[in-house]
């Protein structure tokens, strides 16, 4: 969406009417060079009150009553429950199952992935770099799910195959997280070699992988490349210093 407020689009996928979800753009904020200018971090470096400004045109523009669940990111796989974070939590998921609590992970390079029930009642967001996904984040996030067979996830915007270079212990660290031998092919293939011993990895075949190994099928979204979108998404990679884009889930009154 484009109008007077923050930009943000909302991802198409089959969800219950009541999940809302939106990913945040980069553009009509607040924030000036390199942040320039809907950055919603506030460990990057910016003006703080220009991140709090972002972040109340955010909640404004989407009709949220309550603060989302803004979290510390450490690259971990701890997924907290939203209804009982008071403070700042360190973690990389959050999951609520009640009305009006967004769930939100930062990204700028890393996969967000959101999820929510066919039913309604349940929602997560997890923040997936290749850490915490190798390490188990995605299965933490569906743990607090009553049955995988009837969750749906959504890809957000990440650093794209064709630019996220690896060396070969990330390869082999995915590779000792296998679930079994169809969950390890699919690993394999989501890595193409490179020059110098180096790999190019493929973050939504790997997640695609992981997901489908717990017993995820709906699995939408990933068409993304955050490196070489840079008028949309914050990278890491390729600006060092930048901001980061807002994926949210949340339930709303049926």
């Amino acid at each position: 969406m484009l109008g007077n407020g923050p930009a943000y689009w909302v991802p198409d996928w089959p969800v219950p009417a009541n999940v809302r979800a939106v990913i945040t753009l980069r553009s009509k904020g607040q924030s000036q060079t390199p942040f320039d200018s809907f950055n919603l971090a506030q460990h990057v470096g910016d003006d703080p009150q220009r991140v709090n400004s972002n972040r109340q045109l955010l909640m404004q523009a989407l009709g949220l009553s309550a603060q989302p669940i803004w979290l510390n990111q450490v690259h971990g796989t701890e997924v907290v429950y939203a209804p009982e974070v008071h403070r700042l939590a360190t973690a990389d998921g959050c999951y609520s199952d009640q009305v009006g609590q967004a769930c939100v992970v930062l990204t700028a390079d890393c996969l967000p992935v959101l999820f929510c029930n066919q039913e309604g009642t349940q929602v997560a967001a997890a923040h997936a770099g290749w850490r915490g996904l190798c390490g188990g984040i995605l299965r933490n996030a569906l743990a607090h799910f009553r049955s995988n067979e009837t969750v749906l996830a959504y890809f957000g915007p990440a650093i794209g195959p064709q630019i996220f270079e690896v060396g070969s212990e990330v390869l082999k660290a995915f590779l000792s997280s296998a679930r079994n031998a169809e969950h390890q092919q699919s690993i394999e293939r989501a890595f193409v070699t490179g020059v110098g011993g180096r790999y190019l990895a493929d973050l939504y075949a790997l997640a695609r992988a992981e997901l489908r190994s717990c017993g995820v099928s709906q699995i939408f979204g990933g068409d993304f490349c955050s490196y070489s979108q840079p008028k949309q998404f914050y990278s890491y990679r390729r600006d060092q210093i930048t901001g980061r884009n807002a994926s949210l889930v949340w339930l709303e009154p049926t």
